[in-house]
């Protein structure tokens, strides 16, 4: 039964950083494909969360990220090969070399992901000088699971809500959806259903998504509002959004329907 489709794709080349548009992306078992390959590792942030993010210094959100080889960045190098072969066969991740990333800061600089002068700069202002060093990893360093669900009905009320920008962006989500029912918050009902996107790809949708600083942050500039999660928790207890799992491993598309099986 078709309950919707993708308005919208987004991945996070680096954890906390600002996110690109993608015209189609794959969703495998470790998340969506160039999805945060890349985070800064902060030992000092303790053993559960070992990470210097946007929660810590703001202006993350508006550092833009961009792969330098797009097409190697875009899917799995064997991915066509693997696919005639039948279900069950993982493709390939590229390399670190197609992986490569550079990041362009808020006032026009631009360095490679793992440049120390970068980590200099995201570095700046902090009240402690702990040893920050870039990590890169295949699997998505996503906080949680490997791909977050966000409805587009559900950006709309909590502008409406707050007297905010309808900016999807805050929700930091890889798939953004428009449901055919058009009420707002009406995925927290998906929680426990298996979902198909597009002609193959299925994803599980474990549970629901507990905000944090990160919604409050303007993806333009960092500057945080935090009434939105103020009245998250009055009205839905800081949920908003959907955790999911891959169970069938697919590409994804605009436009693409999405139906609960």
């Amino acid at each position: 039964m078709k309950i919707g489709q993708v308005e919208s794709v987004w991945r996070y080349p680096v954890k906390s950083m600002a996110g690109e548009r993608l015209e189609e992306g794959f969703l495998s078992y470790a998340g969506l494909y160039g999805d945060r390959v890349y985070a800064f590792h902060n030992p000092a942030a303790g053993a559960a969360f070992p990470y210097l993010t946007a929660r810590q210094q703001q202006p993350m959100v508006a550092y833009r990220p961009r792969f330098l080889d797009a097409e190697a960045a875009a899917r799995p190098v064997n991915l066509a090969a693997a696919q005639k072969l039948g279900p069950g066969v993982t493709p390939l991740f590229t390399d670190a070399a197609g992986f490569a990333v550079e990041v362009t800061t808020p006032d026009g600089r631009t360095f490679a992901v793992d440049d120390p002068a970068l980590v200099a700069d995201l570095k700046a202002g902090l009240p402690t000088d702990d040893p920050i060093a870039v990590l890169r990893s295949e699997r998505a360093l996503t906080d949680c699971r490997p791909i977050s669900l966000f409805s587009n009905q559900t950006v709309a009320a909590i502008a409406v809500e707050t007297g905010l920008a309808a900016d999807g962006r805050r929700y930091r989500a890889n798939l953004y959806a428009d449901f055919t029912d058009g009420e707002a918050f009406a995925e927290e009902a998906l929680v426990g259903r298996r979902l198909r996107i597009g002609d193959k790809a299925e994803i599980a949708v474990l549970e629901l998504d507990p905000r944090c600083k990160m919604i409050t942050l303007d993806p333009d500039t960092g500057e945080a509002e935090p009434k939105i999660v103020r009245w998250l928790a009055k009205a839905h207890g800081g949920m908003a959004g959907l955790y999911c799992a891959v169970l069938v491993e697919g590409t994804v598309r605009l436009g693409d329907a999405i139906e609960a099986i």
